[in-house]
């Protein structure tokens, strides 16, 4: 997948610390994982905490990808540019939906 060159900074989410705060959470759930393993808890038990683990990180996934949707590609004036940037973001679904099967 070819990356996009944006010009100058972008902020790629509009609220940063909710973002930082799911992934707080998902950092908090993956450490529960890691005492779950250590204490051999049954495998229901890790089962059931990594399927929350990895709904999180799901979550965070279609929040940057609904901020790159609307932020990055939609005000794009140059058609080319917007084709590229397209091209991209298709990419980045085609990972996160390949990630899940």
């Amino acid at each position: 997948m070819r990356r996009t060159q944006f010009p100058g900074p972008l902020s790629y989410i509009t609220d940063e610390r909710a973002l930082i705060g799911r992934l707080h959470r998902v950092e908090g759930q993956v450490q529960a994982l890691q005492r779950q393993v250590r204490r051999q808890a049954p495998c229901t038990d890790i089962l059931i905490q990594l399927s929350a683990a990895t709904k999180a990180l799901d979550s965070v996934a279609l929040v940057l990808l609904d901020h790159h949707l609307r932020h990055c590609v939609a005000p794009t004036p140059d058609p080319f540019e917007r084709h590229d940037r397209l091209d991209e973001a298709s990419g980045a679904i085609r990972l996160l939906v390949h990630s899940q099967a």
